[in-house]
This record gives structure tokens, C-alpha cells and sequence, in this order.
């Protein structure tokens, strides 16, 4: 179990060093919208590659940050019911999901996403339109990439859980409380 235990936290430092370097696209993703709109209003003039840079921050913002995201356990969540379980109960409930929803879900997205990335890159996919960024392919590539990402930090937390259900760990999110302590 220890060995599972060290691999789930080199997944958590993965997806934690990727995560706290995806942050800084936020700052980029509004001083580049401001920049739009700053042009657009008040000078009249706008640049495709500017307006499409947005999409880009804003897709690698998200998609590089889900699994740092399930890490924290800032996913969304209703904790109605589960405020009152023990963390044992927690963790039961949190294996049966990934094994059910997550796990499958990154499993589809990769199978339904490999052909149309594959293609993006074959045909040497160019900018949206006419003027933009000439980074299809990689915008598309985040795809896989999401769905890698979500899958290890889920696969880590299915450790944990299991290490919960055997007494070997306290928590299934111990990033979660040290974000809160911190």
C-alpha cells in the first residue's frame, strides 16, 4: 500500500505543478481579453489572432487544470449527504465514482477524440480563421491530454480511498486540507 501511497502522490505532484502553472493563464487570458476590448472600443480595431488567443488561454486554462482541480477537490460537488458520513463512507462513495463515471468518462473521451486529434495533426490544421493562431492541432490535443490528466489524479484518488477503506490513510483529499490550512 505504501507504494500505491507514493505513486498517488507523484500523481498529486503532477497534477499540482501543472495546475499552479495553468494559474498564470488566467492572468494572461484577461489582460489579453482587456487588450481586445480596450482595441475594439476604444480604437475601433481589432486582431483575429488576439480574439482567438482568448479561446486558447481559456482552453488550456480549464482543460490543463481539471486535475489539479480534483486534487483540491474543488470540483463540483453536493455535499448534502455526505457532510454527515464517516470518511470511510466518503471514500466508499468516492471509488464507486471513479470506477463508474470518471474512469469511463476519460476512457470515451480518449476513444471518442484520438481520430479527430490524429486528423488535426495528419492535415496540418491551420488557424480558425483567416488571420488566427495556427495551433488547431494542440488546441485539439488538449483533449487527450484532459482526459490523461483527469484519469491519473482520479486513479490517485481511488488509491486513497482504498487506503481509507483499509485504515492506512486518514483522508481521501489530504490536498484539501492543506490548501484550507495553508
Amino acid at each position: 500500500m505504501r507504494f500505491l501511497l507514493r505513486l498517488a502522490e507523484g500523481a498529486d505532484a503532477v497534477n499540482r505543478a501543472i495546475g499552479l502553472s495553468a494559474r498564470w493563464l488566467a492572468v494572461a487570458l484577461v489582460l489579453v481579453q482587456f487588450a481586445v476590448v480596450v482595441l475594439r472600443y476604444a480604437y475601433g480595431s481589432s486582431f483575429v489572432w488576439m480574439q482567438e488567443g482568448v479561446i486558447y488561454l481559456h482552453a488550456f486554462l480549464f482543460m490543463l487544470a481539471i486535475g489539479y482541480a480534483y486534487l483540491l477537490d474543488a470540483h463540483v460537488r453536493v455535499d448534502f449527504f455526505s457532510a454527515a458520513w464517516s470518511e470511510r463512507t466518503r471514500a466508499w462513495v468516492e471509488l464507486a465514482g471513479i470506477l463508474v463515471a470518471v474512469l469511463p468518462f476519460c476512457w470515451l473521451l480518449v476513444w471518442a477524440s484520438w481520430g479527430y486529434v490524429a486528423r488535426s495533426f495528419m492535415m496540418g490544421e491551420g488557424p480558425m480563421q483567416v488571420g488566427g493562431l495556427p495551433l488547431q492541432p494542440y488546441l485539439k490535443g488538449l483533449i487527450l491530454a484532459m482526459a490523461g490528466l483527469l484519469a491519473i489524479q482520479a486513479l490517485s484518488v481511488a488509491v486513497r480511498a482504498v487506503a481509507v477503506i483499509l485504515g492506512a490513510a486518514d483522508t481521501v483529499f489530504p490536498a484539501r486540507q492543506q490548501v484550507s490550512e495553508g
